[in-house]
């Protein structure tokens, strides 16, 4: 990083101090390997919630296995052989580095267990679907561990539908399992803002009735989640 001033036709060029990162926040970042930048936010979410990262930890591993490709990209295909470290063993010693580096540290080895080639380390990808695939494979692979149970305690939510009648007494509703929300953020200035958009309710009445079956017939009602 550097700073660099035009002035009177010259330049000046600074050099400002480097930041010992972890002397000043106990952390250290993850350097980007072309367009992992999403990844790395990711990563650093995961390893900040302890009872994930603790759990992780408590996965049983092996030392190589064939790449588990936790995410869609035309270029995973990897046509030389190399040691691959698995998913849960890449992720334990890259969590473990976090912890007692002092310098940055590289994702290679994870993106690798992942399938990924260089090519897919250029690739933006959707962080959504990376992080629900990626959870996915960890679910699967701490079945029968003490880790079993981590990603539904950690990250599943329920989420009630419902269409409320306004003039007669009747309901229909439906509850859901979640693993992730998507909220409107246009207009928000926070995210409770957008919660509470979330949280709207919807009036249900003239042309967009709702039928509420051959007892009550169409009726005006009001729409939300809860």
């Amino acid at each position: 990083l550097m700073e660099v001033t035009v002035k009177d036709n010259s330049m000046e060029v600074f050099n400002p101090p480097s930041l010992d990162s972890k002397k000043e926040t106990g952390f250290v970042g993850l350097k980007n390997q072309g367009a992992t930048c999403y990844l790395n936010s990711l990563l650093q979410t995961y390893f900040h919630l302890s009872y994930f990262r603790h759990s992780v930890y408590q996965m049983p591993i092996t030392t190589s296995e064939t790449p588990s490709k936790p995410s869609k990209s035309p270029a995973s295909a990897h046509s030389k052989k190399e040691d691959v470290k698995p998913i849960p063993f890449a992720l334990q010693r890259l969590f473990y580095n976090l912890q007692v580096s002092r310098e940055p540290l590289k994702t290679e080895e994870l993106t690798k267990s992942f399938g990924w080639t260089q090519m897919d380390s250029f690739t933006q990808h959707d962080i959504q679907e990376l992080n629900r695939v990626l959870c996915d494979n960890l679910e699967t692979k701490m079945q029968h561990t003490p880790a079993e149970g981590t990603m539904q305690k950690l990250f599943k939510g329920k989420v009630r539908n419902y269409i409320r009648c306004l003039q007669v007494k009747y309901e229909s509703d439906r509850e859901e399992d979640f693993y992730d929300l998507q909220l409107c953020v246009s207009g928000c200035k926070d995210i409770y803002d957008s919660f509470r958009k979330e949280l709207q309710k919807e009036v249900l009445e003239g042309e967009n009735k709702y039928n509420a079956g051959q007892e009550h017939g169409m009726q005006d009602a009001e729409k939300g989640i809860q």
